[in-house]
């Protein structure tokens, strides 16, 4: 029989796609050192989303839960971490300094392998990136991103299918790039059986004999163990596999789903099904206090049709409950296929899903393309690479205007390097100026996490956006408790009975957040005498001031910046005066709290 490998994705994509990252390091480690002994030797540990979610939400240090997270695993396992090219560990793309220092700190840090891939499968952006993590002494796993495109998108018929992915294969063995094996990635979960098994087929034809074949996928759309299994008949050798309660819906499948899947065939996984029963008992057990979306368990049958990855479903689902927007998830994800059909093809996996669901929550929330997002101007601009297919005109132009960029052809790399805003230079200069130490691990937190970065150095960060069961469930009980509310609008009667995460309107049940919130109550603050109120335009944190309590602004001078859905929103001041904050930098706001008094 034919030993299939997996490498286990629990601890880092699990997390990342059913807790939006947030998870606390002292929790889990027990579900590690149980993997362990169930014989689990390649676990996925850390990079992707949650490297800045640690210091984000978490209020830790993602350098520390490494090391922990090594001397719990044992000196023995393969530790992988996930890196996105030229973006490394981010959703801004970085200058050559920032992506040398990350391989190099994450090999001091217990990293074995280093997963890299590019969304936009722009070989450009894989090639220092994978010199960087070769150097360094660390195993290299290419990336092919792959998804699949809904019927009627693509009139050519030529993206995102087999041949598609034989050319950036063939670019990627052009460029002379060192890897030590190759993975197919479908963050999506959208890439039809048929074409996964011609893929793999085609790399095993066109890649060195003995070289590893990879591939990672999501249940999301409900296709992963067809998709798993055309990969290894095609000559596939190893997948990836999570545990309960990360695995299925948003994740990839389970380890135990993908064992029975193979029993009587001539292929296995090795693995002694009674000892991974009792991993995942110790797992379930360590999780039992986070809030497990339900979102986050189920297929979605509009996922081919509008591709947002498991990794980043539950991250967004997250981050509109905490904004008070989670009502509009389910326009945002219909608005999502047109962001993908007009921004170039680019692979619905982060950051280009990011930028993807960022634009469908603008175009939701404040109308169709009214509001270009950064992170999708810059894409459909060329600022991140070259877009499979050149993005919709009408869209690139409503992004250079409003953004004030040109279309560039010029690589990321070379735009980094020449920004002096970018690197680790300037990110040393800040933590300087806050009198912290720079250290290489301060420099990299800073270059990569900017604002949030230093407020967790500083030790003003906390630990916010962690949603806890006995919480949402106190909250749905307390709404519960007085039965049902009853309610008139435009002369209609409505009764409302919530239910869970559920609110039941005249009988129809629609998902709604019933869980506290930590933002501010929204009062309404008198308008100073012979001054201006400034209040929040959208809900969201206080990611920093951009003037002094006490200051003197201008007429339209940037004040203040927020952030909501990772999507900065600086506010400026509507008149001239002597400014006095209301809020402090952290702080959490809904829509229409008072930020600031000019007088």
């Amino acid at each position: 029989m034919k030993k299939i490998n997996f490498m286990l994705t629990a601890f880092r994509d699990g997390f990342q796609s059913v807790y939006g990252a947030r998870v606390l390091t002292k929790d889990f480690m027990p579900a590690v050192e149980a993997a362990r002994h169930a014989g689990i030797s390649h676990m996925e540990f850390g990079g992707g989303a949650r490297f800045q979610a640690l210091f984000f939400y978490c209020n830790e240090n993602a350098f520390d839960m490494m090391d922990t997270f090594r001397k719990t695993a044992g000196p023995d396992a393969n530790l992988q971490t996930l890196a996105r090219g030229v973006n490394v560990v981010g959703l801004e793309s970085q200058s050559s300094d920032v992506i040398k220092a990350h391989a190099q700190l994450f090999k001091k840090h217990g990293t074995t392998t280093i997963r890299n891939f590019d969304a936009l499968n722009d070989v450009n952006n894989l090639i220092y990136s994978g010199q960087c993590i070769h150097d360094a002494g660390l195993k290299h796993e290419v990336c092919v991103s792959m998804m699949s495109l809904a019927p009627g998108w693509d009139s050519t018929g030529k993206i995102h299918t087999e041949e598609f992915y034989e050319k950036t294969l063939r670019d990627i063995l052009n460029s002379g790039v060192p890897f030590d094996s190759v993975c197919f990635k479908d963050a999506s979960g959208t890439s039809t059986p048929a074409t996964v098994g011609k893929t793999i087929a085609m790399a095993r034809r066109l890649l060195p004999e003995g070289t590893k074949i990879v591939f990672h996928t999501h249940e999301t759309a409900g296709n992963s163990i067809a998709c798993y299994l055309a990969a290894i008949e095609n000559g596939a050798d190893q997948l990836d596999l999570s545990m309960q309660p990360t695995s299925g819906g948003t994740c990839q499948p389970d380890i135990l789903t993908m064992w029975q899947a193979l029993r009587g065939t001539e292929y296995t996984l090795d693995i002694d099904p009674k000892k991974i029963q009792e991993a995942e008992n110790v797992f379930q057990d360590c999780m039992s206090k986070y809030f497990l979306p339900p979102e986050a368990t189920a297929v979605n049958p509009i996922i081919p049709f509008s591709p947002l990855p498991g990794g980043a479903l539950t991250a967004n689902t997250q981050m509109m409950r905490d904004n008070g927007t989670f009502d509009k998830f389910p326009e945002v994800v219909k608005a999502m296929g047109e962001c993908v059909k007009l921004g170039g093809f680019g692979t619905s996996v982060t950051p280009v899903s990011q930028f993807y669901f960022q634009q469908a929550y603008s175009n939701v929330m404040s109308g169709p393309w009214k509001k270009i997002t950064p992170g999708y101007g810059k894409m459909v601009l060329g600022y991140f690479g070259k877009t499979p297919v050149e993005p919709d005109p009408m869209v690139v132009k409503a992004a250079s205007e409003q953004l004030g960029l040109e279309p560039t052809q010029k690589t990321p790399l070379e735009i980094n390097d020449a920004d002096p805003k970018k690197g680790l230079k300037p990110a040393k200069a800040k933590l300087e100026e806050a009198g912290l130490p720079t250290t290489d691990e301060n420099v990299f937190i800073v270059a990569t996490c900017a604002d949030k970065g230093l407020l967790y150095l500083k030790g003003e960060a906390k630990v916010n956006g962690i949603r806890w069961a006995a919480d949402v469930k106190k909250a749905a009980s307390a709404a519960q408790a007085d039965g049902p509310v009853k309610v008139t609008v435009d002369g209609k009667a409505y009764e409302v009975v919530f239910d869970g995460n559920d609110a039941v309107v005249n009988g129809k049940r629609y998902a709604v957040s019933t869980a506290a919130s930590d933002a501010k109550a929204e009062t309404k603050a008198a308008a100073p005498a012979g001054g201006a109120k400034v209040d929040a335009p959208v809900p969201g944190a206080v990611l920093r001031l951009s003037v002094k309590d006490g200051d003197r602004v201008s007429e339209g001078q940037e004040i203040i910046v927020l952030e909501a859905m990772k999507m900065e929103t600086p506010v400026s001041a509507p008149a001239s005066g002597t400014i006095h904050f209301l809020v402090k930098q952290g702080d959490q706001v809904q829509t229409g709290h008072p930020l600031a008094e000019i007088k």
